[in-house]
């Protein structure tokens, strides 16, 4: 029955006058002149913001969309098309939220004010990038806390705890946003925390001071540390700053998994956990609230029975719940997406550049352009800790470990990922590609002078060394600092020297991207020579630079979200 022969105001569902226009792919709030409008809950602590039987006159209606229902048809919901759920597809957390921003009208502005008020946020202290932007790469902490608060987490674990970052995921979004990385840590893996300037209550700072070779999930909750803490302990493991974070606790999952209506598991045995309280025959289940919990806390009835079984059973849930977000039982349920931007909000604590509604939409729209194909799940290459005895902690996988960081800093997708190219782009590609073909000078033959475009300090001193003792490009030399930074090296050269080019390329590691057909400039004997600028991605001397040429390590561990696999 639609909104029209409801009646009175307070027979009316507010989410049932919610409706996915085919069109934008995008939801509006559609009420008919006629209509009351009904009651939406307010800022925490506010008035009532209008009466039940308030009418609303049909020229304060705003539309997402660019046009008005067809004559007779206000007020009634529109048939979804199959082909427009890819359109706005509203991903996990923060893209929940996206569909109240999106609608319009007086109910939806003032359910839009409740939501930021129902938003908890608390300082990066400096530790992200400032927030993410929609034209780069995005890096989202995930911290999940044992903290236990709420109704019914008093039965879990340590109901002492203040919090520790218990279950933690860096996703890595691409710039072009064709593909991303979860990349799990585990919680005892052993770094070394880094100290901490962290925002007191009264506004203050204190630097809380760092500890070496200590359990990861301390990085959150020990001495005081907040989420701030965490983001740099991971920027130290792994030279990736995260753009933002966002908490979630034990309630986060009962909330999101029942306003869903539950996700859909595998388990390829029965499981009887008395710590988790998780108790399921072998078999598909569709679980929520608390048995959600317990099935992603439970790790002594799956795998080996440790902290790294049950990372991969949270992997699994985790990809069942983006399946459930992305379903169309989901995205055309507008009652389903009220409760989910209701349970976001207040299930989750973000970081203060992410602290309204409108950044949170923002994030959702950019996450939504994912396809789950191409969402890998994966973990930190990790050993047990050779130093202990009884095995309690893990260390980094030296070699496969710095594989996966460079892999997510040089924003390589861990899937194969199929593009379609127009022919101009072919053609660009083909001529790019081309600039590492043809004759090669030798080593003794290449001209270079070397500036340092934004490497570390020294860099470029130390890339001389390499070139002129190990590689044997004698004719180079230190240019000192380049005029401005540069976020990746890049060679120029003048046509004539395209022969010198393709074999510094060689040497080097660099990718036709990075060749840049120019002019040559003198060196200090006043003879023409290439100009090569060390970017931010420089890695050290003698390191290849070409990011493209990154693989995965041949025995990790990794799944993608769009596959359903059972917990063993």
């Amino acid at each position: 029955m639609d909104a029209q022969g409801r009646g009175r105001a307070g027979d009316i569902d507010p989410a049932d006058q919610w409706v996915l226009n085919p069109d934008t792919g995008e939801y509006e709030l559609r009420l008919s002149p006629s209509a009351a409008q009904s009651p939406v809950p307010g800022p925490r602590g506010a008035a009532p913001a209008a009466a039940p039987d308030r009418e609303v006159p049909p020229q304060r209606r705003r539309r997402s969309a660019p046009e008005e229902p067809p004559p007779g048809r206000a007020g009634r919901r529109r048939p979804a098309k199959k082909k427009s759920r890819g359109k706005r597809v509203l991903l996990w957390t923060g893209g929940t939220m996206a569909f109240v921003v999106l609608a319009g009208g007086t109910a939806g502005y003032l359910y839009l004010q409740h939501l930021n008020g129902n938003i908890q946020s608390v300082s990066d202290d400096g530790a992200s990038t400032g927030g993410f932007q929609k034209d780069k790469a995005i890096n989202i902490l995930l911290i999940g806390t044992d903290k236990r608060t709420g109704s019914g987490n008093e039965g879990y674990g340590d109901t002492g705890s203040a919090g520790h970052a218990d279950t933690t995921i860096l996703l890595h979004v691409s710039k072009d946003r064709s593909n991303a990385t979860a990349l799990s840590i585990p919680r005892d893996l052993i770094v070394d925390v880094p100290d901490c300037p962290t925002t007191q209550e009264d506004g203050t700072q204190k630097v809380i001071p760092g500890s070496s070779g200590v359990r990861f999930n301390t990085s959150l909750g020990q001495d005081g540390r907040t989420p701030s803490c965490t983001m740099r302990t991971v920027t130290e493991l792994t030279g990736v700053t995260p753009d933002n974070f966002m908490v979630a606790d034990f309630n986060a999952v009962k909330t999101l998994t029942s306003a869903v209506g539950g996700v859909d598991v595998c388990l390829a045995k029965d499981i009887d956990d008395p710590d988790s309280h998780l108790k399921l025959p072998a078999g598909e289940h569709t679980i929520e609230g608390e048995q959600a919990l317990a099935f992603v806390r439970t790790r002594h009835s799956v795998g080996f029975g440790g902290d790294l079984s049950r990372i991969e059973i949270q992997q699994q849930f985790l990809s069942a719940l983006m399946r459930k977000l992305k379903s169309n039982d989901t995205l055309t349920s507008p009652s389903k997406m009220l409760k989910l931007a209701e349970a976001g909000t207040e299930a989750l604590t973000v970081d203060s550049k992410l602290d309204s509604i409108g950044k949170l939409k923002d994030l959702g729209l950019e996450l939504g352009k994912l396809n789950t194909k191409n969402l890998t799940f994966t973990t930190v290459p990790v050993v047990d800790n050779p130093a202990e005895t009884v095995k309690a902690t893990v260390v980094l996988k030296e070699g496969p470990a710095q594989q996966v960081f460079d892999m997510v800093q040089n924003d390589v997708s861990f899937t194969e990922v199929k593009k379609k190219e127009s022919e101009k782009e072919k053609k660009e590609a083909a001529a790019v590609a081309a600039r590492l073909e043809g004759e090669k000078s030798e080593p003794s033959e290449i001209r270079v002078r070397v500036l340092n475009g934004g490497a570390s300090s020294g860099s470029a001193g130390r890339e001389l060394t390499y070139l002129q003792n190990e590689a044997g490009v004698t004719k180079s030399e230190n240019a000192g600092n380049a005029p401005t930074d540069l976020a990746k090296t890049t060679l120029e050269y003048a046509p004539d020297q395209a022969d010198q080019a393709r074999a510094l390329a060689e040497i080097l590691g660099l990718s036709g991207a990075a060749m840049k057909p120019g002019e040559s400039v003198t060196n200090s004997q006043g003879l023409p020579t290439m100009t090569l600028t060390l970017g931010k991605d420089f890695k050290g001397a003698g390191v290849k630079l070409d990011a493209t040429s990154a693989k995965a390590p041949e025995d990790l561990q990794k799944s993608t979200a769009d596959k359903v696999e059972c917990a063993k």
